[in-house]
């Protein structure tokens, strides 16, 4: 669900603006009936990384940094 709500109204509303974003919603905040801002929810941080997860999955190629040719800058390849 969105709201939309005059920057002069949210002034006054805002704990009330948080809480429906907290809830999902998001808030939209215009001046002039121009939509200037949003309230939305902030996304939970990512779980902790766990190293070698993957391992294996993944393949370089013993050349992955060797250097570009000139060609690769110009486009002519």
């Amino acid at each position: 669900m969105t709201t939309t709500v005059d920057i002069n109204k949210a002034k006054t509303q805002l704990p009330k603006l948080l809480s429906l974003a907290l809830k999902g919603n998001e808030v939209v905040i215009t001046e002039h009936d121009k939509p200037r801002a949003r309230i939305v929810p902030v996304a939970a941080a990512a779980g902790m990384r766990t190293a070698g997860l993957h391992k294996g999955k993944i393949k370089t190629s013993r050349d992955f940094d060797a250097p570009l040719t000139d060609g690769f800058w110009t486009g002519e390849e």
